[in-house]
């Protein structure tokens, strides 16, 4: 009875992933840290001969998607002036870049996983000997120290640590690859125009480039300006998901120890509350995810057309074919989605950030205790 009145006059319970008692440690020494579990790990020699491996596929693939974004110039100038030889033999030089693609495709999946898996188990292994080396885990528990709930830190921070180094390593990689071989073609494609406007004259080398900056930057500004408090939405909800967890385990617990049929109103009462209060978290979620939507789908269906509009003076103006005004779209396009990548991933760049925290404060922990 005492320990649901107890329950009740709680206002928050405290989040098991809290890193109030985390040291704190300097990023660039929390990668010291990191790189050195790996180092000593017996798993080094497959971690590394993996990451090259990793590396050519990234540079094949980056070096396939350039030969078919040329490939669009003789296959739709085929298109245009009705050649059907050359639109047939351009189409069988399509399924063998095609085919390439996918075969790269599937082995950066694989790798990519797998890579995770040997990283997760190079740094398990690694904690597990500091935890348990000498009886330390139950020395520790006579010193408060399993509030840092090593059994997370173990099984689900790892995980999660490495997934995002491994993913996020790899976006980045790609996308900066992806993003120096296509501003290269948009940038020749754009370098010597001169626009003409009412007997003005002016030039803007690699415009096209600027134009995508600009796109990027413009669907950017309006996402963070309508999301700027998604964060904090999305932490009160996991918090307040938490807390209607914990104090539905707790009145179970005193449904089975103390059952007391007095009691049943205020415990209603008690959940309703606790579930209002992430009712009304959610559905302010969903309205701003709702506002998120008008912004990213609005400037998806513009990334259609805003490529053609940006390449149009340089077409109509004789400077480019058919051919080369697809190839300037699908470059562009490209552009975009490696920008893109830069400032969709901030959040994920954050969380993983908080991982490695998480990681590297327990081993130091460990270390020191």
């Amino acid at each position: 009875m005492q320990q649901l009145k107890e329950v009740i006059s709680v206002p928050h319970q405290q989040d098991p992933q809290s890193d109030s008692h985390l040291p704190d440690i300097p990023f660039f020494t929390q990668l010291g840290i990191l790189r050195r579990l790996l180092n000593s790990s017996e798993e080094f020699l497959k971690l590394a001969a993996m990451s090259v491996t990793l590396l050519l596929i990234l540079l094949a693939t980056a070096y396939g998607q350039v030969t078919l974004n040329q490939w669009n110039v003789p296959f739709y100038n085929s298109i245009e002036q009705r050649d059907v030889p050359e639109f047939i033999r351009q189409l069988q030089i399509f399924v063998f870049i095609a085919a390439g693609l996918l075969v790269l495709n599937v082995a950066q999946n694989w790798f990519q996983q797998t890579l995770s898996v040997v990283m997760r188990k190079a740094i398990v292994k690694n904690l597990l000997d500091c935890w348990l080396h000498g009886n330390k885990a139950s020395k520790l528990d006579k010193t408060g120290f399993y509030a840092q709930n090593p059994d997370q830190r173990i099984h689900q921070d790892t995980r999660q640590l490495a997934d995002s180094t491994t993913g996020l390593t790899i976006g980045f990689i790609q996308s900066s690859i992806l993003l120096f071989s296509f501003i290269g073609i948009l940038w020749n494609v754009s370098e010597g125009f001169v626009f003409r406007y009412n007997g003005y004259e002016f030039s803007l080398p690699g415009y096209m480039v600027w134009a995508a900056i600009l796109y990027v930057g413009l669907a950017s500004a309006l996402s963070r300006l309508v999301g700027r408090g998604l964060v904090k939405l999305n932490a009160a909800r996991e918090a307040q998901e938490a807390e209607f967890r914990t104090a539905l385990v707790k009145i179970i617990s005193e449904n089975d120890n103390y059952p007391m049929a007095n009691e049943s109103e205020r415990k209603i009462g008690f959940l309703r509350g606790k579930f209002q209060g992430l009712y009304s978290s959610i559905k302010k979620l969903i309205l701003m995810e709702t506002n998120l939507t008008w912004i990213s789908s609005g400037f998806g269906w513009m990334a259609i057309v805003v490529p053609i509009l940006a390449a149009a003076p340089i077409y109509f103006s004789g400077g480019l074919n058919f051919g080369g005004l697809m190839m300037t779209v699908g470059a562009f396009n490209q552009v975009y989605s490696a920008l893109r990548w830069y400032v969709n991933n901030y959040q994920a760049i954050a969380e993983w950030r908080a991982h490695l925290l998480r990681i590297t404060g327990f081993h130091t922990l460990l270390l020191t205790e």
